[in-house]
């Protein structure tokens, strides 16, 4: 029966703990978990402090927002609040929308098309005909 629950006998539980102590060795080895060790727990845009309690809500940046681009050293990663780096990345999508200039950023190309270009000749040859 598809709703039916079921408890879940102890081979079923041994793996799905087993599989929870994996993946959270697995999580330890993460940019972020390196981020976390390498730099001091302060955001590096407002200085806010973070301590256990709250350190979910410091993340983790990435400079040159290559997701991919994670060296060990850390160079490419500051340690954000989520608040300062939701401001980062709109900062960035405002860049590339062509509202704000970036260096290093290329622009979209403007729109060309001009509904209204030869509106005063139209409606001149309309009160003509």
């Amino acid at each position: 029966m598809p709703g039916d629950k079921r408890p879940l006998d102890n081979a079923k539980l041994d793996k799905i703990v087993a599989d929870a102590r994996r993946n959270a060795d697995q999580r330890q080895k993460t940019y972020r978990e390196q981020a976390l060790h390498i730099y001091p727990w302060v955001c590096g845009r407002c200085t806010r402090e973070f301590t256990q309690a709250n350190l979910h809500l410091l993340t983790v940046h990435h400079r040159d927002h290559n997701h991919d681009n994670n060296p060990a050293d850390g160079s490419n990663w500051e340690l954000l609040c989520v608040y300062c780096h939701e401001n980062e990345h709109s900062r960035q999508l405002e860049a590339t929308s062509g509202r704000a200039a970036m260096p290093g950023i290329e622009q979209e190309p403007q729109a060309t098309h001009r509904p209204f270009a030869d509106l005063k000749a139209l409606l001149k040859k309309g009160k003509e005909g």
